[in-house]
């Protein structure tokens, strides 16, 4: 059966031999002389061979001279990991993955991080951005920490935290009579105009404006492309606030007045499963940030 090595016994030896006596050893550990003599007496017995010759003085033994230098490196590993311990329970270093839509990412996600990132710097954090379908089944999955985004489809393995309420409408391009008419927008003025399907018009679902996606014979699910058609003026969509380039001069976003529609967005987890340190500080970082905004 091989000895069982307390790593404060090997570290007693360590500073008696560094010290050259066990007074002085004792001194700097604040323990007394004889509590420093009984551990390397037990440390001794576990190895079965004496590492100090008698005398009671620090002069080591073959044995002990061949020990010394084991005993160090044993001490450096043993340092070094409760250090990396340490930094990983207090979310100072560690890997943080995480999953959301896209216009979480470019929208809300760069000034949430901006302050956690200066704060941590040694934390690595890897983000995918994906539909929301993805993003569900990422977390499903467990091939990243959390995700953010809507959760379309119950599922009792996922634990869904509301952050953020994202207002539906339409965008078209800013010549569109849509756009330049003041009146609230009512769904049935989109009858007969073409629309062009993407991954959130199923927002749609269940609401009076729902016959409009059975009359619309074109789905593009690629945010580029989507926004390089509705700007040559093929059709109009509907859009999350969130999910429409605010930049772009030459579309124009119009609230969907009747019906009111809204998209839920926030924290997606496994139910039940605890995160590391760091991911949960990241996520606790966005959950604050997202209540303020």
């Amino acid at each position: 059966m091989l000895p069982e090595l307390k790593i404060i016994q090997l570290r007693y030896f360590v500073m008696v031999v560094d010290l050259q006596g066990f007074h002085a050893a004792a001194r700097q550990a604040h323990r007394t002389q004889p509590a420093v003599s009984l551990a390397i007496r037990e440390l001794e017995q576990k190895l079965g061979q004496a590492l100090f010759e008698k005398g009671g003085r620090a002069e080591l033994t073959p044995f002990g001279q061949h020990c010394l230098p084991l005993f160090r490196a044993l001490l450096e590993q043993h340092d070094r990991i409760a250090r990396e311990l340490q930094l990983l329970a207090r979310h100072e270093i560690g890997q943080v993955s995480i999953a959301t839509v896209p216009s979480v990412a470019s929208r809300i996600l760069p000034k949430l991080l901006a302050d956690f990132v200066r704060r941590y710097p040694k934390l690595h954090i890897s983000i995918q951005d994906a539909n929301a379908d993805t993003v569900q089944n990422l977390v499903a999955q467990g091939q990243v920490d959390f995700g953010i985004s809507s959760l379309w489809s119950e599922d009792e393995t996922l634990a869904f935290t509301p952050l953020w309420q994202d207002r539906i409408g339409v965008v078209c391009r800013h010549d569109h009579p849509l756009a330049q008419d003041p009146r609230p927008l009512h769904w049935s003025r989109l009858e007969n105009l073409p629309l062009v399907r993407n991954g959130t018009s199923r927002l749609l679902d269940g609401t009076p404006a729902q016959s409009l996606l059975a009359n619309s014979p074109l789905f593009v699910s690629n945010m580029i492309s989507l926004i390089a058609m509705l700007e040559e003026g093929i059709g109009v969509t509907t859009l999350p606030l969130l999910a429409f380039p605010a930049d772009n001069r030459q579309l124009a976003f119009v609230p969907l007045a009747e019906p009111h529609i809204e998209r839920q967005i926030g924290i997606v987890r496994r139910a039940g499963r605890s995160l590391s340190a760091a991911a949960e500080q990241l996520l606790r970082h966005i959950v604050e940030g997202g209540t303020r905004t």
